[in-house]
This record gives structure tokens, C-alpha cells and sequence, in this order.
């Protein structure tokens, strides 16, 4: 499988990671050789037919901070797009930064791969969110495979999980956990009685938190999730803007603490349903399925014959995502064998 990879961060280094660390494994399992033959980060690219030594990239990208400067296969100034027109590969690793106004660049990234016949997997949450449907049917009419286990979640499983192991169910909400940064803030206050605004302080110390942290913070990267668990397994045509949204910075170490009190928790809850499109701070029982600390995610999903799913797992992480990603491929790859 030849793989191109647009945008080279922390999510797009994470995947050539897992590709180099589980090589042999995906040979022996799969019969699988993913080789990737071409990588853009705001630089440039690195392209290679023949394939890109995966260690290489990641040092060329620590050492020299731009991808450009990959010895002897790097293209400086090169348009992400004339990549995908000129280049030969089976499957767009589309993992540029999100952005929530107008999906762009991964929007066009992944309609001119669609439109090329290719296999796309991606994390990004802005065109999943803006424009789903819009996606969704360019891969149908294209007859290729779209994949995005990724964007929701990070390493925990829900969306194929919910397409396959209850591939049998009806499925009548999700209701969950789903952004790290907001439940790592909460869980802090939480245990450590602390204020919002310094735990969010800390949080971008330690790197868990965004330097500009609004989208997590005011629920926006939770709604995006919402709209795309709506979409993709409950069938609803939504966009980010039908779901009605509040943050936590208005959470005082007051209130958490009255909530403890009482044996609960306050924790970012997003919930998608025919009859609900909504992220808000609400209280949790402790003891209860989400009463998850760190940065982890968790969602229930409510079925008509399992009852009620909860799947719980990292939210965040270069490697985490990864491993999502890299599932999505042996799924595509599985499927096109």
C-alpha cells in the first residue's frame, strides 16, 4: 500500500512512527507493505516512489523543523495538491490542522483524492463536521473507502466499533466524554481544589492544552465530535452548527466542590440523539463509567437489543491517534484483498 501523508505533525509523525515500529507485524498479519512515498508539512514535501525511510522523515522533521530538507527526495515550496496529482499512491493520509470555519485545506485535499480513485483515512475534524454528507457521498459515488475512526476519540474505538461489533444493533444515542483537555482541567480541579484558570495554565505546560486553548475549552473540538458520531452512526444530517454548545471556563472550584459534596462530578458531556445535538458541563455520579480522570474519553452508546455500550481510551496523543489511523488502513487494506 502506497501511502502519501499531508501535514507532518504531531498526528502525521505519529503515523510514520507506528508504520516503522509495526512493519513486520502488519507483513506477517496482513500480507500488508504500507510504503510511504510522499509527506507535505507547510515547507514542502519529501517524495519518493520507491518509498521514504519512516526514521529518516521523523529526524529530518526534529532536526531541520521542515520536511523540505529530506536528503536527496526534498521539494521545497511544492503544493499539497499537484502532490496528490503527481505522484502514485493508494491511500491519502489526511492529517493537516483542523480548522472549523471552512474545512480547508483537507477538504479539497480529500475530495481531489476521492475524485482520483483513492482509498482516504483521516483525523481531521473540520470537513467531517462542516461537511459530512457532502464527503460521504463523493466516496460512494468514487467507490472508494473513507475512513475516520481518528477524528473522534483519538485511540478509543467507536466509530468502526459501532459499525461492526454492533453491526446488528440499532443504535438510538451516544452520550460521552469526548474531549481530553477539558476532562484532564476537571479532573484536576476536582482532586486538587484548584481554580480553572490556573489548572488551565498547567495544562499548557505540561503541552495537554493548546497555547490558545478556545476550541477545547468552549466545547467546539466536543461538538465537532458530536456532529461526526451523529453523521457517521446515527444517520442525522447535521453541521456544527446545529449543535447547541457551552465550555468549561465559566466552571468555578466552588461549584466542583458542591458537586463532590453531593458524590458527584462536573464533566464536559457531549450527547448526540434524534431528539438532542448538545456539549455542556453536567454531573456525573462518582464511581460511574464517567468518572474517568486525565486526559482519558469514554461514551456510551445506547442500543435497542445490547443495551448500553461504554467503550472507554486515550483521547489524545501523537501514537494514540496513530494506532487509529493505522487501523483504518488494515480495514481498507482487508477489504480491497
Amino acid at each position: 500500500m502506497r501511502i502519501v501523508i499531508l501535514g507532518f505533525g504531531a498526528v502525521g509523525q505519529g503515523v510514520a512512527h507506528v508504520i516503522s515500529l509495526k512493519k513486520d507485524y502488519l507483513q506477517r498479519k496482513y500480507d500488508l507493505n504500507p510504503q510511504i512515498v510522499a509527506v507535505t508539512d507547510s515547507s514542502g514535501a519529501a517524495i519518493n516512489p520507491e518509498g521514504l525511510d519512516e526514521e529518516l522523515l521523523l529526524n529530518t522533521k526534529t532536526e531541520k523543523g521542515k520536511i523540505s530538507s529530506y536528503p536527496d527526495y526534498g521539494v521545497p515550496g511544492v503544493d499539497s495538491l499537484k502532490v496528490l496529482d503527481e505522484v502514485e499512491y493508494d491511500c491519502l493520509v489526511e492529517v493537516t490542522p483542523t480548522d472549523i470555519d471552512d474545512g480547508e485545506p483537507a477538504r479539497s485535499h480529500i475530495i481531489k483524492a476521492m475524485e482520483n480513485g483513492k482509498d482516504v483515512v483521516t483525523s481531521n475534524k473540520g470537513p467531517l463536521a462542516l461537511s459530512f454528507k457532502d464527503l460521504d457521498a463523493c466516496a460512494k459515488r468514487n467507490n472508494v473507502e473513507f475512513k475516520f475512526e481518528a477524528s473522534v476519540g483519538g485511540a478509543m474505538p467507536i466509530i468502526n466499533f459501532a459499525h461492526e461489533t454492533l453491526a446488528g444493533c440499532s443504535i438510538e444515542s451516544i452520550y460521552g466524554i469526548l474531549n481530553g483537555t477539558t476532562n484532564y482541567i476537571l479532573s484536576r480541579m476536582a482532586n486538587e481544589g484548584s481554580s480553572y484558570e490556573q489548572t488551565l495554565k498547567e495544562a499548557q505546560e505540561m503541552g495537554i492544552a493548546e497555547t490558545n486553548p478556545y476550541q477545547d475549552v468552549e466545547g467546539i473540538d466536543a461538538a465537532c465530535k458530536i456532529v461526526i458520531l451523529a453523521n457517521s452512526v446515527l444517520n442525522l444530517p447535521v453541521t456544527l452548527k446545529d449543535v447547541e454548545v457551552e465550555g468549561i471556563s465559566r466552571i468555578t472550584s466552588e461549584s466542583i466542590a458542591l458537586a463532590k459534596k453531593e458524590g458527584m462530578l462536573i464533566k464536559l458531556i457531549g450527547e448526540a440523539s434524534p431528539d438532542a445535538l448538545e456539549v455542556s458541563p453536567r454531573l456525573v455520579r462518582q464511581g460511574s463509567p464517567f468518572a474517568v480522570g486525565g486526559t482519558l474519553n469514554v461514551a456510551t452508546l445506547k442500543t435497542d437489543l445490547a443495551d448500553d455500550v461504554t467503550v472507554v481510551g486515550k483521547g489524545a496523543g501523537s501514537v494514540e491517534t496513530a494506532s487509529a489511523i493505522l487501523s483504518d488502513m488494515v480495514n481498507i487494506w482487508k477489504k480491497r484483498k
